[in-house]
């Protein structure tokens, strides 16, 4: 019956009444009948002391210290008092006057509420109605080549015309050593001389020693869009 009252709190109903038989225990072992009280009377407070224990230090979704937890509780009751006395909702340093604390351990410990319980990454997101994960941006494989691009851009910029051209034909506009040589007017060999003269060229000036900087997979001609 105890249990009952903490359902609804993200807590599955088997593993509040495992709580509360374990507080019926600690109760009938600290049980003193010489002192003329009823069991019951003693049990209760035991029972709801052990689920509310619980809840204190197993029902947070994130880890949150013990002291900011206590300190959390201080801070609801304070501002209920202070709320009545003021009329209005009290502020900050207020709230720190009251309880003995600095205004940063108040806000830390009001922050510390959204850590008590997490939304599902399925649930309706603010847009559209659309769930929460499909507004989270997925991992970009090419992030660690950015700086690399940004480097292979003031390279390809300085290039010859035709040497820059050849390139982003051949890595941007993936046409063939064939195609290219039709674009500009030479023979598909000095297409195929060039790419990789420049090619190398590039590398050198990067000074890399690996074909990872400047290779058809990493695209060197998109830094010229």
């Amino acid at each position: 019956m105890i249990a009952r009252r903490f359902q609804g709190r993200g807590e599955a109903q088997d593993d509040l009444q495992q709580v509360a038989l374990l507080g019926l225990l600690k109760a009938i072992d600290r049980f003193d009948p010489e002192r003329g009280v009823r069991f019951s009377t003693f049990a209760v407070p035991t029972i709801v002391g052990e689920l509310k224990r619980h809840f204190r230090d197993k029902g947070w979704m994130v880890r949150v210290p013990r002291s900011v937890q206590e300190l959390r509780s201080e801070i609801k009751i304070a501002i209920s008092h202070l709320t009545q006395e003021l009329g209005r909702s009290p502020k900050v340093h207020e709230i720190a006057n009251r309880v003995g604390c600095h205004a940063e351990q108040v806000l830390e410990a009001l922050d510390a509420r959204t850590a008590y319980r997490s939304d599902s990454l399925d649930a309706p997101g603010s847009i559209d109605d659309a769930a929460v994960i499909d507004g989270l941006g997925a991992s970009d494989r090419e992030i660690e080549t950015v700086v690399d691009r940004i480097e292979v851009q003031d390279l390809l910029a300085a290039l010859p015309p035709r040497e820059r051209r050849i390139l982003v034909l051949r890595f941007f506009g993936s046409l063939t050593q064939s195609e290219i040589a039709r674009h500009v007017g030479v023979s598909q060999m000095h297409v195929s001389r060039l790419i990789t003269e420049t090619l190398a060229r590039l590398r050198e000036q990067l000074g890399a020693d690996n074909d990872e900087v400047v290779s058809p997979q990493h695209d060197p001609a998109r830094g010229l869009a």
